[in-house]
């Protein structure tokens, strides 16, 4: 089985702030860093890191090679990511002391994707394969489709959520992982039981993660439901925690865990992410996972 991530990929330019910025407002940065990012590149590392076997798909432009050198050392092959775009995506991330962060992104090259890329892509990918996908990309309905078409398995992250996401149908997925805002968003309900309620009276054969902060996430689908506490550390910097648990989730599901035991590893998983600076470079191995207390 082999998971493709036709997904984002950006340079983070994190600055670190004593508080968010407000309007009108002007603060000096205490500190700033450069890391590879993207929700693309940061699943297909924590998927990597938990085991699985991982293809990423994608474009850069010539100042983003650094990226795509970055998920060759991880392990993923990165044969599907083009490097003709006109300026790589990035990402500007305020972090404050307590770790909570904001991001606004250019989405650059990432929206530059062809339908000519995608049948090319999807060519070497059947039924047996997983595909993941977030809102950091043009082209979501042409991949949906196209793979849909191939029996394979789609999971999506609708993030960061638009309107696009709002409309999108949701009959060909199979996963769908989000946390309680883009569950709201899409569903127009705020209770974690009636965003449920909503996603699943419409499509009846998702499979739901949703992300709940700290009170955890939940699992639904249309025979069983199933809740994780999170693991309590101390917070450093939560920009990875998402794309950690997304990754670690569905590597887990692949390789047949069941449930419960999914959703365990993938919150152990996030738990140790957030408690280190970064994003990509905080995801942790499977070993350190399975090495964390209970």
């Amino acid at each position: 089985m082999k998971f493709l991530n036709f997904g984002s990929l950006n340079i983070d330019k994190v600055y670190t702030l004593p508080h968010f910025v407000k309007e009108g407002e002007t603060l000096s940065s205490d500190s700033f860093e450069q890391y590879p990012g993207g929700k693309g590149l940061n699943q297909s590392i924590a998927l990597s890191k938990s085991g699985a076997q991982v293809f990423h798909a994608g474009k850069i432009g010539k100042d983003g090679l650094f990226l795509k050198q970055k998920l060759a050392v991880e392990g993923i092959n990165v044969e599907g990511i083009v490097e003709d775009g006109l300026i790589t995506g990035h990402a500007i991330i305020q972090v404050t002391p307590t770790g909570e962060n904001c991001i606004f992104l250019y989405g650059g090259a990432n929206k530059e994707i062809t339908t000519e890329q995608i049948d090319h892509v999807l060519e070497d990918f059947n039924a047996d394969d997983f595909l993941v996908l977030q809102n950091e990309i043009n082209g979501l309905d042409d991949l949906i489709n196209a793979a849909n078409r191939k029996g394979l398995t789609i999971a999506l992250n609708p993030s960061p959520i638009s309107d696009t996401m709002k409309n999108l149908d949701l009959s060909k997925i199979d996963f769908l992982l989000l946390n309680e805002i883009e569950g709201q968003a899409i569903s127009g309900e705020t209770s974690p039981n009636k965003i449920l309620d909503h996603l699943l009276s419409n499509n009846s054969n998702l499979k739901i993660v949703l992300t709940l902060g700290t009170n955890g996430v939940v699992y639904r689908d249309k025979i069983q439901e199933h809740k994780q506490e999170i693991y309590n550390v101390k917070v450093k910097d939560t920009t990875a925690a998402g794309d950690t648990f997304l990754g670690y989730f569905l590597s887990m599901i692949s390789q047949k865990a069941d449930i419960k035991s999914a959703l365990n590893i993938a919150s152990k998983a996030a738990s140790l992410a957030v408690s280190r600076k970064g994003s990509s470079s905080s995801i942790p191995l499977l070993a350190e996972v399975l090495g964390k207390d209970a």
